[in-house]
């Protein structure tokens, strides 16, 4: 061990005599396993972005919402001739019936959640601030993930019978309940006193999300479906009202015109916003969503008013696309660190080149050729790992940078820090090894006179 200890010495000497040259021969292993780490930190933060994304949606949803244009938007000819064919035809839009239907028709269907949504102004004591009072039933909180902080959600009874009852998001309590427990109290929602039954712990939702028609859960009064359709507004009885006074609401393709007997607010007919199905297995989302749209088709009487929406495989193909992007940054920076060992193996290479005289003594004085490649081998090592526990620290910093600097998330494992320092001391070894061999093989009688 002495032997091996005098000759480590020898390399680390070696080594801080050429300070210069030894940290140029390192820099391609340091940013090398810096971008690795930095590409395979934004890699888990995309993945964990998702992966949050999709319990946010919740699992195996299936989200249907009203599809409505602007009425007065000009026509092509197309859509003309199409408005005509259309013009007598009758949708109620997305109803209570349409969601008890599909839980019943379908048999891949676990649970069906309706949603209803109002913007408006919260009251208590002189505060206010805006909401979006959800009119949902129980399983609203099951299908997407939300947990109480305390209290409890609605029970059967409450919605059976429209209870004025609520749970509210957290931003809601910090406006209106800053310094009191909301549990127990109550709000005034329009000219509506509700009671405050729950709190949500409430979550953050990514722009995303709320493309694909999830709400703030932080700002957010929910309250029985049946409570918002009895003591607000159902706007189905808006539109048959419409048509009983003598008015007639017309669907041409994908638009909607009312004509008198409209309330003339430009507000949506449907008497939902939402309907959530959350289906049994994963891979039966994409039959049951056929099925649905067979079912809302022959409800709707053939109009087109309604969109389907799978997050969870809208999500999963963004997955699949960020994996590739990323597979191509890790092997942008997977080719740097190879660059870097090419550039150990040439320094080391010229090393070999202006030491032969050194050598050429050292095998004199009794060094084996296992000696010389054991010495040459550890200079290219400690470079090499130098080099990563060097870009280990400029990763870290990097992925800090990026996640402070951007919206882009970034997430350091600890397995890829061993990833990137196994691969750094992978290259000083192979790398290294050839110039060893070579320092190794010189002839020691024509070392020594090698000028």
């Amino acid at each position: 061990m002495e032997r091996y200890f005098l000759i480590l010495s020898i390399s680390l000497e070696a080594v801080f005599t050429n300070k210069f040259r030894s940290i140029l021969t390192a820099l391609g292993i340091i940013f090398g396993v810096a971008a690795v780490i930095a590409m395979l930190a934004i890699g888990n933060g995309a993945q964990q972005e998702i992966l949050d994304q999709i319990k946010l949606v919740g699992l195996n949803n299936i989200i249907i919402t009203p599809k409505v244009n602007d009425g007065n938007q000009a026509l092509s000819e197309e859509e003309e001739d199409e408005s005509k064919e259309m013009s007598k035809k009758y949708s109620p839009g997305l109803t209570l019936k349409d969601a008890e239907n599909i839980l019943l028709s379908i048999p891949t269907v676990e649970k069906v959640s309706p949603e209803i949504v109002y913007n408006t102004p919260a009251l208590r004591k002189g505060k206010k601030v805006n909401v979006n009072l959800s009119g949902v039933t129980a399983e609203y909180f099951t299908l997407f993930n939300q947990e109480l902080k305390k209290g409890q959600i609605f029970n059967e009874e409450q919605m059976t019978l429209g209870a004025p009852v609520c749970v509210i998001g957290p931003e809601v309590v910090a406006r209106l309940f800053p310094k009191t427990d909301p549990v127990g109290k109550q709000l005034k929602c329009g000219s509506i006193w509700l009671k405050v039954v729950g709190v949500l712990k409430g979550v953050a939702v990514s722009k995303k999300a709320e493309e694909m028609g999830i709400n703030s859960y932080n700002r957010n009064v929910y309250v029985p479906i049946k409570t918002i359709l009895l003591r607000y507004k159902d706007r189905s009885l808006l539109a048959q009202s419409s048509l009983m006074s003598g008015g007639q609401i017309f669907y041409f393709g994908n638009s909607v015109m009312m004509t008198s007997g409209s309330n003339g607010s430009g507000e949506s007919d449907n008497q939902l916003n939402k309907i959530v199905v959350q289906v049994k297995e994963s891979n039966q989302l994409t039959s049951t969503t056929e099925a649905i749209k067979e079912i809302l088709k022959r409800r709707h009487y053939g109009v087109d008013d309604f969109e389907i929406t799978i997050p969870e495989l809208l999500l999963k193909q963004e997955q699949k696309t960020k994996d590739i992007f990323n597979i191509v940054l890790g092997a942008i920076a997977g080719i740097s660190l190879i660059v870097g060992g090419i550039g150990i193996m040439n320094i080391m290479l010229a090393s070999v080149m202006e030491r032969i005289r050194e050598i050429g003594v050292r095998r004199a004085m009794g060094a084996t050729k296992k000696d010389i490649v054991f010495q040459f081998l550890a200079e290219a090592t400690f470079i090499s790992i130098t080099g990563g526990l060097i870009g280990i620290l400029l990763g870290v910093i990097m992925s800090k940078t990026i996640a402070v600097s951007t919206d882009i998330k970034t997430i350091v494992s600890f397995g890829s820090i061993i990833l990137s320092f196994g691969v750094a001391a992978s290259v000083g070894i192979i790398f290294g090894w050839l110039p060893a061999r070579k320092a190794a093989e010189q002839d020691p009688v024509e070392s020594l006179r090698h000028d």
